[in-house]
């Protein structure tokens, strides 16, 4: 069994580089990381060792949710309302948030969709290949066109 500190060296990377994909901001991506391996030490008899990273990944992705929302209530009440450069840097929460997608494929789509990143600089970001993010995008938007036809059928 793994202890604490061999998780955080495996995993604080790719936690940190997800959070400053959903803030922008490096100290505040570096706070939400901070946060994230504390509530992990806190809860570390809880948690099952084979759900992580998805269980660090979950609460960098919580964390920068609270984050956008205190930002757009701070700005509304200085009345300037939130502008559309604001707007843009705020995680998606609608269409990436599908549970079918793992959190390399939403990387990957925000990286290119919402950071408008080309391949090659997603791929040296993320240390892949332009081929392997050219094919998580691809598969990721299936996925989202094949929950999207579905739900549109349901309707």
């Amino acid at each position: 069994m793994q202890g604490f500190e061999a998780v955080y060296n495996q995993y604080r990377d790719l936690v940190l580089r997800y959070a400053m994909q959903c803030v922008g901001r490096r100290e505040i991506a570096e706070e939400i990381t901070a946060d994230a391996f504390l509530r992990l030490y806190q809860n570390w008899d809880g948690i099952e060792r084979d759900r992580l990273p998805a269980w660090l990944l979950t609460v960098v992705k919580n964390r920068a949710t609270d984050h956008w929302r205190r930002s757009a209530v701070e700005k509304c009440y200085m009345g300037d309302g939130p502008p559309e450069t604001q707007r843009r840097e705020e995680p998606v929460t609608g269409l990436f948030e599908s549970r079918a997608l793992k959190p390399v494929h939403r990387i990957c789509l925000i990286l290119r969709y919402v950071q408008e990143m080309s391949l090659a600089e997603i791929a040296a970001y993320l240390g892949l290949s332009e081929t392997q993010v050219k094919g998580h995008l691809q598969y990721s938007r299936g996925l989202l066109r094949k929950q999207y036809l579905t739900e549109q059928a349901h309707e």
